[in-house]
């Protein structure tokens, strides 16, 4: 009945509809399509209808909005917050983060939470605590990760929008495959903290999935913040910059099919890009086939496992000193494992060398778009994979276990074995959250069978403005599917 989260709130507020009869009719869809999707792992609908009933009209842009947070990151007071690990399937929050507090502001009306791998690690969705989430439009495939279940969750139509995160591509990735609009917002964009203020070393990045772009347009202009105490700060969007009606020039653009780490992309992935690129170049802008990458692909995949290992390594040192005791293999999955162990052995001045060369990668970008305004490539290589695909051979999985066993540079090359698969499967994405760019994915590519692959655009730092301006243009034409 409602076009976006946008058209609920406006409904509510002119009162053709209260926002308990939508939570109700959320919880609905979400009891029906939840035992076939898997999307959602805890539920909070009484707390829910509480709210809805007392809701008072303040002027919130998504007043009485159901909505789902990810879990994972998205911390609520009192509820659930398990990351996908089974050391945190009863763990509950002590307090809210900052990002969370603003969500709730807007006036949305929280559900429950939507599942995920576990701590966000995969680019699918099948935690060991949880399970598989299944993809809407063929359930013997997985709906991605790490924010598969708020992207099962909004393509089924159990909520207009989701809470989810993206550190590699987590965003950007079940977006694609569930034929939603994916943004990855620029480093320091987004609240921060309070307990995490360097998630990843700014490459973790908050957002939502969304079904329109000014339900992304609005939840930007609302969400952003200018946070002085965050490593990362960034000035604010102005609401004339963001929601800009003309465009003054034609924008050059860059356009990249080829695998930025030498993997396969399938013809229909670039048939995705190569369309959307017709389609600017009819709109006026400039587009230019380039056949080099910006940036060295691989030599940026080893630099962002590096950091994934060190920053894991700390985690569980401070998961070690609340439970006041030692990790164990036991503990976590194998992968969570590997990662944990290749993070113990790398040098502090290995990993401070590391980040330089992450400033490197972001500094030739920011050359990079003194040319070019926008880099469009597929979001993904190829549709939504089948469950188990990705499954590690015995091999690698007795290696994994005993990773801790080998030399550092032997450990680094066992992580890259260990995701080489995935990786193949969604190479475009991990370089705009080590470079802190804004990216987005749009749907506007469909297969014979329905399946869904983005085309991803991505923008210089802080420049979400062009990206949403040229969003709207594919929406405008009817090209989101």
């Amino acid at each position: 009945m409602f076009h976006d989260a946008l058209a609920m709130a406006d409904a509510i507020r002119q009162k053709e509809v209260s926002s308990l009869e939508l939570v109700n009719d959320s919880i609905a869809n979400i009891e029906k399509m939840n035992p076939k999707l898997n999307a959602v792992v805890s539920k909070q609908y009484e707390e829910a209808r509480e709210k809805a009933k007392t809701l008072k009209d303040k002027g919130q842009p998504f007043l009485g909005v159901p909505f789902l947070l990810k879990d994972l990151g998205q911390n609520q007071a009192g509820q659930l917050s398990t990351s996908g690990s089974k050391l945190f399937a009863n763990y509950r929050a002590q307090r809210s983060d900052y990002l969370v507090e603003v969500f709730e502001s807007l006036g949305f009306i929280v559900l429950g939470r939507t599942n995920t791998p576990e701590f966000g690690f995969k680019n699918i969705s099948d935690s060991r605590l949880h399970g598989a989430v299944n993809l809407p439009q063929d359930v013997t495939r997985n709906a991605g990760g790490s924010s598969g279940g708020s992207a099962a969750a909004v393509a089924s139509g159990m909520v207009p929008i989701a809470g989810a995160s993206d550190g590699g591509g987590s965003i950007r990735i079940p977006a694609s495959f569930n034929g939603l609009i994916g943004l990855k917002p620029s480093r320091g964009r987004i609240p921060v903290g309070p307990d995490s203020y360097r998630g990843w070393q700014g490459a973790s990045v908050n957002f939502a999935l969304t079904k329109s772009v000014r339900d992304t347009q609005h939840l930007l202009y609302h969400t952003q913040r200018y946070q002085t105490e965050s490593p990362f700060p960034l000035p604010r969007l102005s609401q004339s910059e963001l929601f800009k009606e003309k465009w003054e020039k034609p924008l050059k653009i860059a356009l990249l099919t080829a695998s930025p780490i030498g993997g396969r992309v399938s013809d229909q992935a670039i048939a995705a890009a190569t369309e959307a690129a017709k389609f600017l170049s009819d709109q006026g802008h400039e587009v230019t086939p380039l056949q080099a990458q910006p940036v060295d692909g691989v030599a940026a995949m080893k630099a962002y496992y590096i950091m994934n290992s060190v920053e894991t390594a700390a985690m569980f040192d401070g998961i070690e000193a609340s439970l006041g005791r030692l990790m164990a293999p036991d503990d976590m999955e194998l992968m969570t494992w590997a990662i944990y162990q290749s993070g113990q052995t790398i040098p502090a001045k290995t990993y401070s060398h590391t980040l330089n060369v992450w400033d490197q990668f972001s500094a030739q970008m920011a050359h990079f778009h003194e040319e070019y305004d926008i880099v469009l490539t597929p979001t993904v290589a190829d549709v939504a994979p089948k469950h188990g695909q990705f499954d590690l051979s015995e091999k690698l999985k007795d290696q994994l276990l005993h990773i801790g066993e080998v030399p550092m540079q032997e450990q680094q090359d066992l992580v890259w074995q260990m995701f080489a698969d995935s990786l193949d499967w969604t190479p475009f994405t991990q370089q705009a959250n080590l470079t802190g760019q804004p990216a987005l994915s749009l749907p506007t590519y469909r297969r014979n069978d329905g399946l869904s692959i983005g085309v991803q655009l991505t923008a210089a730092k802080g420049r979400e403005d062009v990206l949403l301006h040229l969003a709207k243009d594919f929406e405008d034409a009817g090209l989101l599917r």
